[in-house]
């Protein structure tokens, strides 16, 4: 079975043999050493500062919206992994559509103004596929209006844009180490704040207010990571840079053989980012060719994944629904393939083949 993404594990010996020290000292969880040693070295590597891990990549949003006091509409792309919606809803605010960028997927910076009223409090914007949205224009819009701006780089481990790491961009920047992710924990994620203020109060939230064992700063969830989860960061992160050099040259590959093929398009990266091979995305001319290439896939044990779908505008739970016509028309077009470290050349030209074929 070649599925669209599979986990990359360490040896396990390494993973016991960090581990081992918070077992000798029966400290797991509540930002035990593991957990600073791996922001430590994370901070390094990432060349970020002001951020810490959380044991998931979806709490992030919220506590960046319960941050930032955010209660009304939120600006937002229809365009990402439901996690960017569900947050907003969650925390009793009103998601408010943008349509995205034909080519680049991100939310259209040229349509957002637009959809600004007297209740916009903030943007929160995807960085898809691991390609930043465009960043300057944004900022300039948010700071126009007095808006908060929140960026949801989920699939951003190491993306760069203009030689600096997108999680340094806006006032609020969330990600995910999930399991699927190119950097993982296990189960996991990161905030990063650039306000020094601001970070010790969304800190605070992160661990159920508090301010010190017996005070409290306000209210609070339970977002700490674990010893566990940071042991397995521990004993990724040294395999980073072979991650990324077999992604790349698999990614390749798969542009190598696809872009003759005029009935799908290749995805395209901003100029001024610097990719990180996480995701290999095509996009069909029509649903139907796509969901031929699914069936044809899957007879060969072969097993894409339809990332995004369905858009986020038609979401069952939304009260005011509203057309966006272009991320419905490529919801339903485009499908992730296979991609990951040591998916072997032969089985990139075997899936390159049948889309080929069809």
């Amino acid at each position: 079975m070649i599925n669209v993404t599979q986990t990359f594990l360490p040896p396990i010996d390494e993973y016991k043999e960090i581990l081992k020290s918070a077992w000798d000292k029966k400290w797991i969880t509540n930002r035990g050493d593991l957990l600073l040693e791996l922001e430590t070295k994370l901070a390094e590597y990432l060349k970020v500062s002001n951020f810490y891990i959380t044991t998931n990549g979806t709490l992030p949003l919220q506590i960046a919206l319960k941050a930032l006091d955010i209660t009304k509409e939120v600006i937002t792309t229809p365009f990402s992994y439901v996690a960017t919606t569900s947050s907003i809803v969650w925390e009793n605010c009103t998601p408010v559509f943008v349509d995205i960028e034909e080519d680049m997927l991100t939310i259209d910076a040229n349509k957002i103004e637009a959809a600004i009223t007297e209740n916009t409090q903030a943007i929160l914007a995807t960085h898809v596929f691991g390609n930043p949205c465009n960043i300057d224009a944004i900022k300039n819009i948010a700071k126009k209006h007095d808006l908060k701006l929140i960026f949801d780089a989920a699939h951003c481990f190491g993306v760069t844009y203009k030689g600096v790491s997108v999680f340094n961009y806006g006032d609020i920047s969330t990600t995910s180490f999930h399991a699927t992710k190119l950097f993982h924990t296990g189960e996991g994620g990161a905030i990063f704040v650039k306000n020094k203020s601001l970070f010790k109060k969304t800190f605070h939230h992160h661990n159920f207010g508090h301010n010190g064992p017996l005070k409290f700063n306000g209210l609070g969830v339970n977002a700490k990571a674990s010893e566990l989860q940071a042991a397995m960061g521990l004993s990724v992160l040294p395999y980073m840079n072979a991650i990324i050099a077999s992604r790349k040259k698999i990614s390749l590959q798969y542009e190598a053989l696809l872009r003759c093929n005029y009935k799908i398009t290749v995805f395209s990266y901003r100029k001024e980012a610097k990719r990180n091979y996480a995701y290999m995305p095509i996009i069909f001319k029509t649903r139907k060719k796509l969901e031929v290439a699914i069936q044809k896939l899957k007879e060969e044990d072969i097993h894409p994944r339809r990332y995004f779908s369905p858009s986020l505008n038609t979401l069952p739970y939304l009260k005011n629904k509203i057309s966006m016509p272009i991320s419905e028309s490529i919801s339903n077009r485009i499908l992730c393939l296979p991609l990951y470290y040591g998916l072997e050349e032969k089985h990139v030209v075997k899936i390159c083949n049948i889309i080929n074929s069809l």
